[in-house]
């Protein structure tokens, strides 16, 4: 098969959570565990930190793999989903894996891809570890999809795991209170190894000291590790000035401040942090500021609080559920600007609700369908929009209501594109 015949086959043949659901979810590990021992289980062949957590994975996973390259390490980064390029999910030091890496691969699991039958997040899963081991990776930086316990990244071994924080997503899957979600993000916690949680709730710390507990595990969380406050600000470079409870003491700036990395940096530095102290490298505050300052170059990071363009200023953000939002638009209330304008789109298993009640009834809104299956058709959203007094019109596609709102936009204002990853993807 061609490189183009190969996706269309992963994406037709495979079920994709991202297209069509809960159906794609397998609850077990099972065929994640077929395909590595068909492999060669390559996941035990490479150092691994596993990253999970509601918001702020990706954010902390690429923050992570940025640093340590400038300590000289070769760094594999799994995360999902991709936004222009399937091979975004697999790179090593910013490079995609290789059409022709992919294509060979889904050509060699064909016999065991027809005996069980694996989604097509199980393959992708597979297809990293396989790519990583082949590349003698230092580190991989694997970032879960779903949960934890059965995400199918949930066979690896880590040095270390991360989880960001606990917030409601995908409660249909993952349970309808914090303490149900935080069990299943503590389930990357393995025996004898140590995890950062990035935000202390009182509603979830106790499952994770139960975990870790159980697991013999030392447990941080960052918080208690690092402190950190935004030292200086500009639109397009932030600088954080952060220190540690074991005498760390510097500042990191980076060139995308969005609203929600305070708590992604910290939780980043308290990782590195451990890492430096189980003997990985020796801090050094300019390695690791020159990571945070460069980490688009340094692991092709897209997505997050993207300023595409000044007058009007237009930023397209990944933000997608009342967590992230909420913290959106606190940011947006601070910034200075005319007439907001909102391109959004949800996917329609998104509970929407409280998400409406953070809106701005003074914006103007460009209701939108992300070109997936699981898009939530604009009439729709309009409809229920307009029930939280959120004005606006419907459009058939996400590039028909963004050119709308430029049309509509004036030099002060400000034009915000988000609501899902899919939306964003189709602008960038």
């Amino acid at each position: 098969m061609s490189y183009k015949e190969t996706l269309d086959f992963m994406y037709s043949q495979l079920p994709m959570y991202q297209r069509v659901g809960n159906i794609a979810y397998k609850k077990d590990l099972k065929n994640t565990l077929d395909l590595c021992e068909f492999l060669g289980n390559p996941q035990s062949k490479f150092k691994s930190i596993h990253v999970a957590g509601t918001n702020g994975k990706g954010s902390v996973s690429h923050m992570i793999a940025s640093v340590l390259q400038q300590y000289g390490y070769k760094v594999g980064l799994y995360t999902s989903p991709h936004y222009k390029d399937f091979r975004e999910r697999i790179k090593i030091n910013a490079k995609l894996i290789s059409r022709k890496y992919v294509m060979s691969f889904i050509d060699g699991v064909q016999p065991i891809i027809e005996q069980i039958r694996p989604s097509f997040f199980e393959i992708t899963v597979a297809m990293a570890f396989d790519y990583f081991a082949s590349q003698d990776v230092d580190f991989a930086v694997i970032e879960t999809g779903l949960g934890g316990r059965l995400d199918s990244t949930n066979v690896i071994d880590p040095v270390l795991s991360v989880i960001t924080n606990i917030s409601f997503d995908h409660i249909e899957i993952l349970g309808d209170t914090l303490e149900k979600i935080a069990f299943e993000k503590a389930g990357i916690i393995k025996p004898n190894k140590p995890v950062i949680i990035g935000e202390k709730n009182i509603e979830t710390a106790q499952v994770f000291k139960s975990k870790a507990s159980e697991c013999k595990s030392l447990l941080t969380f960052a918080e208690d590790e690092i402190l950190i406050s935004s030292d200086t600000s500009e639109f397009a470079v932030e600088t954080y000035a952060y220190s540690s409870k074991n005498g760390i003491s510097s500042t990191v700036s980076m060139n995308f401040p969005g609203p929600y990395q305070n708590e992604n940096i910290r939780t980043s530095l308290a990782t590195l942090s451990l890492l430096a102290d189980l003997g990985y490298f020796k801090w050094h505050n300019e390695k690791v500021d020159h990571g945070f300052r460069h980490i688009k170059e340094a692991t092709y990071f897209l997505g997050r609080w993207e300023k595409l363009s000044f007058n009007p200023t237009i930023i397209a953000d990944s933000a997608h559920n009342q967590a992230g939002l909420l913290k959106v638009f606190e940011k947006l209330e601070t910034m200075e600007f005319e007439k907001l304008h909102l391109v959004l789109g949800f996917v329609n298993d998104k509970k929407l609700d409280k998400v409406f009640e953070l809106l701005p009834t003074s914006a103007k809104y460009y209701f939108a369908k992300a070109n997936i299956p699981r898009g939530l058709p604009s009439k729709e959203l309009k409809k229920e929009a307009l029930k939280y007094g959120l004005q606006g019109k419907a459009y058939v596609s996400v590039r028909n209501a963004f050119a709308a709102a430029k049309r509509a936009a004036k030099e002060k204002d400000l034009i915000y594109i988000g609501g899902s990853i899919f939306v964003v993807a189709e602008i960038l």
